[in-house]
């Protein structure tokens, strides 16, 4: 899974990445061939705009009106609008794309449509957590859903003004903060439907979809100066100097401590 160099010193990524991007990006933007009517954004919120009445439609068939159910709904029904919102506000250039009408339903059949299993675990089987599931969850979701929306907003106002690598804010310790917040907001989804397919869902979209996209970024913006200093001190996307409690030690200007719970001289 490791990137490699070019002889220009740019990262290139590994090949398989590469091939199931151009892959993805078939199936979604050209299958079937024909006029491109549509914009990737209005298929993704539709789907985002749709989610809220399935749920509610799912509460209705199955008669499950619990305090789960309804936690579920206010926390996946209402992403969607938060998501609608930033689309509006600050709308990631990559969603203009054009895309085949065929394209559309391969983007809902391999990928977006699966998440409404999720929903279905939870609402069918008529289950019920405790409080402090309930609390993790929401927990997990809402700050998933802070960090996303952070992240895009900074990535957004600051490549107006300036191209180059974004290396402060919530970028100063992961690479992409966006993608570890919609895992959180996916994770909490999987956490309360309790079943093995949910994980494979969440887990495909992550492997599949985010991890291609991340080593994708990293080869293209390997090509601005100071890469290779902000690499070695950022995660691909968990922020292990926050984990470990060494961006503490960077921020007070102290020595970060050793494995074994010294200091570096």
């Amino acid at each position: 899974m490791t990137s490699q160099t070019s002889a220009a010193g740019q990262d290139t990524a590994p090949a398989w990445a590469t091939r199931l991007y151009r892959l993805q990006c078939y199936l979604t933007e050209d299958l079937g061939g024909g006029p491109k009517l549509l914009k990737m954004a209005w298929a993704i919120n539709f789907h985002k705009i749709v989610t809220l009445f399935l749920l509610l439609g799912m509460m209705f068939y199955f008669d499950n009106f619990s305090t789960t159910a309804w936690v579920y709904l206010a926390l996946h029904g209402t992403y969607g609008y938060c998501w609608l919102i930033k689309d509006f506000a600050f709308r990631d250039s990559n969603f203009e794309a054009r895309v085949t009408f065929a394209g559309v339903l391969a983007l809902y059949g391999g990928l977006v449509g699966w998440y409404w299993l999720l929903p279905y675990f939870v609402i069918s089987r008529h289950l019920e957590h405790g409080n402090p599931m309930l609390w993790f969850c929401i927990s997990l979701h809402t700050l998933g859903v802070a960090l996303m929306l952070a992240a895009d907003l900074q990535k957004n106002i600051t490549l107006r003004f300036r191209r180059g690598l974004i290396t402060t804010g919530v970028f100063a310790y992961t690479r992409n903060p966006n993608y570890l917040g919609e895992i959180m907001i996916y994770a909490a989804y999987a956490l309360l439907a309790q079943h093995w397919l949910g994980w494979i869902v969440v887990l495909y979209s992550w492997m599949g979809f985010f991890l291609v996209r991340m080593l994708m970024k990293d080869a293209s913006i390997s090509r601005h100066p100071g890469w290779a200093e902000y690499k070695a001190r950022t995660g691909l996307l968990i922020p292990w100097d926050i984990m470990t409690g060494r961006a503490l030690f960077a921020k007070n200007g102290e020595p970060p401590p050793t494995r074994y719970g010294g200091s570096r001289p």
